[in-house]
């Protein structure tokens, strides 16, 4: 009897949602439960394609010499250096921060060393939160899915943005990750802030779109004027294509959890 009640309890606990849309929003002195960095275009979505074409693990920085002196230490044979400033990867990288170009043949058993110009800022500013999550719109659902079994309290999802400023991509996708979080536990799941009913609106306006969601951004539309990015928007737009769940196993460092 005693048993039935606690889990009646345990399966009752509220999921209290907070959205911050750049990492500079984030509260300081405070933890929550858990976290989920975003960055749809591009961090987050090549992190997931990595992973699951087989890369060891992916780990970030958002300082480039403590990247190139990290990946020093680690066998050539087995380490990619990975990163963009500006949308344009960075000189002597060997790739940049492109979902299509994490191919099986080039990442498969090796360790990503990767810095953002946004993203890997994000996933920095939450770097001591227990449970660290990244998402995109390809593994919402694998995320989403993994949340509801860990049952966190206080959940912050926190966006990337565009060098400090506001995103729509990212709040697109915090939206789609609420969105499935109060479908499967409706009375289990609570907004907290005004910035994440503000981003699970969009998702109502945009889901039909997802595309043409991230084409119409102000990052998106700075992505086409870099070239032919249409296959990474493609990529990018896909909902729940992968089973993958990036999390931190340790600081800085993801690996499919």
């Amino acid at each position: 009897m005693i048993w039935l009640l606690w889990r009646s309890l345990r399966d009752a606990v509220i999921m209290n949602i907070s959205y911050f849309d750049v990492a500079a929003n984030v509260p300081e002195g405070i933890e929550p439960d858990a976290a989920v960095v975003i960055d749809v275009l591009r961090a987050t979505t090549t992190i997931a394609w990595a992973l699951n074409n087989g890369a060891e693990a992916i780990q970030t920085f958002a300082d480039l010499n403590e990247l190139r002196q990290s990946a020093s230490q680690w066998p050539e044979s087995k380490a990619l250096l990975l990163g963009e400033r500006g949308g344009q990867t960075i000189p002597g990288f060997d790739l940049g921060n492109s979902p299509i170009a994490v191919k099986p043949e080039l990442v498969a058993g090796k360790r990503l060393f990767m810095s953002t110009t946004n993203g890997t800022r994000s996933l920095h500013r939450v770097r001591n939160v227990s449970i660290l999550y990244t998402l995109a719109l390809p593994n919402r659902k694998a995320v989403g899915e993994r949340l509801l079994n860990d049952k966190p309290d206080q959940l912050w999802i926190v966006g990337s943005g565009w060098e400090g400023s506001y995103s729509l991509e990212d709040s697109l996708a915090a939206g789609a990750l609420a969105s499935f979080l109060f479908e499967q536990a409706k009375d289990s799941v609570d907004e907290v802030n005004d910035e994440l009913i503000a981003a699970l609106a969009l998702w109502n306006v945009w889901q039909a779109d997802l595309e043409g969601c991230l084409r119409k951004a102000s990052h998106g539309k700075r992505l086409a004027g870099l070239g032919n990015h249409d296959a990474d928007f493609r990529c990018c737009a896909e909902l729940d294509r992968l089973n993958v769940v990036p999390k931190q196993v340790e600081l800085g460092v993801l690996c499919s959890g």
